[in-house]
């Protein structure tokens, strides 16, 4: 299934995205690379807002991040209240991102993992799908704060 897909990464994860951007064309998803377009030093937050922002316009439908350890994008993608996204290492996290979390991006360490990793955790990624349910409400407390309540 096509999908619409933003990637953004830092200097650290410039060469990764640039293979995956490609890989993921040729699979025919539509893929918006948000940068950096070369490998020149640049701050990972600059591009893991960029990359909630393209999510909260509606200019993709899922997002991958990337930067040396993927920490560093992911918090700063996480600050744009439209993001949810996580930190996977491996396909099972990925896909239980999407299926219990309703996660709209991932993120990954570009220089943890190797590339086949990568493409592993992304194939997972987006074949995956929210559960809802029982995650629901939870997910509504991340994207609507105000609903959250304190424990008992």
């Amino acid at each position: 299934m096509t999908q619409r897909l933003a990637i953004a990464s830092d200097h650290a994860g410039f060469d990764m995205k640039t293979v995956l951007a490609e890989w993921l064309r040729d699979a025919g998803h539509d893929v918006v690379d948000l940068g950096p377009h070369s490998a020149d030093r640049v701050d990972y937050p600059d591009y893991g807002y960029a990359l909630a922002e393209a999510l909260a316009e509606g200019r993709a439908d899922m997002g991958i991040a990337l930067c040396g350890s993927g920490i560093g994008i992911s918090i700063a993608a996480n600050r744009h209240p439209a993001c949810r996204c996580a930190l996977v290492s491996e396909p099972y996290s990925a896909s239980l991102a999407r299926e219990h979390n309703d996660a709209n991006a991932i993120a990954l360490g570009a220089r943890l993992i190797g590339l086949d990793m990568a493409k592993a955790c992304i194939e997972s990624f987006l074949t995956a799908g929210f559960e809802g349910g029982r995650h629901a409400g939870r997910v509504a407390k991340l994207t609507h704060p105000r609903f959250v309540k304190e424990p008992a």
